[in-house]
């Protein structure tokens, strides 16, 4: 079992800044991939990026070109860049580890929240 910690959410207005950060209890490398998803009150939850095994990565066409995922595997850690917020990536989001087999990990979330 590993276990998610984030960090990083909080209060911004439309065009700022956060970077959100999470820390697994174990290593991140091996596994299929790790990503953020988030979610927003009445909708589902959506994948916002991910980064694979082999470094490639994917986004969200609505984050591309404003986020950007990265990971450090020394201090297995996951970041997530957001630039231009708006509004709409109003939302929980959640450090995600897909494993090659068994079920995923999930951290608790950090709510991030941007201001019109």
């Amino acid at each position: 079992q590993v276990r998610l910690v984030e960090s990083g959410g909080g209060l911004v207005q439309t065009g700022g800044s956060l970077r959100l950060s999470c820390v697994a209890s174990g290593s991140i490398s091996g596994h299929r991939a790790v990503g953020w998803y988030r979610q927003a009150p009445g909708k589902q939850r959506e994948l916002v990026a991910q980064i694979f095994s082999g470094d490639a990565t994917n986004y969200a066409d609505s984050v591309k070109g404003r986020f950007t995922i990265s990971r450090d595997n020394t201090k297995n850690t996951v970041y997530l860049q957001m630039n231009s917020l708006k509004p709409e990536d109003t939302g929980v989001y959640l450090c995600n580890v897909a494993r090659w087999l068994g079920y995923d990990y999930w951290g608790q979330g950090t709510q991030v929240t941007v201001s019109s």
